[in-house]
């Protein structure tokens, strides 16, 4: 696992938003957190990309609900993807405001 994480932190893809036009994209972040995660560092990948638990969790229960056909999934789905997309506009926000 550590070769792995060692091989993602060298191979980070660069933010064509960023390099282009000088500000972070909504997503900017998300490598580093979820490099953080992988680690263990669940509070400074928290601190370094707020939305990526909430966008992990989405992806999971939607894997889950292809596979298992959910009676609600649905409907849970879609309150999980407004809720993350709301996340990830308020930091956006946040950032931009901040930074």
């Amino acid at each position: 696992m550590e070769i792995f994480i060692r091989w993602v932190e060298t191979h980070q893809a660069s933010c064509f938003f960023k390099s282009v036009l000088g500000i972070e994209c909504p997503g900017c972040g998300t490598q580093r957190a979820f490099i953080y995660l992988l680690k263990g560092e669940l509070i400074q990948s928290f601190h370094t990309y707020p939305p990526l638990i909430l966008f992990l969790s989405l992806i999971i229960f939607l894997s889950l609900h292809l596979i298992f056909k959910f009676q609600n999934g649905g409907t849970y789905l879609k309150y999980l993807f407004i809720s993350t997309a709301i996340i990830v506009l308020i930091n956006f926000i946040y950032r931009l405001i901040n930074h």
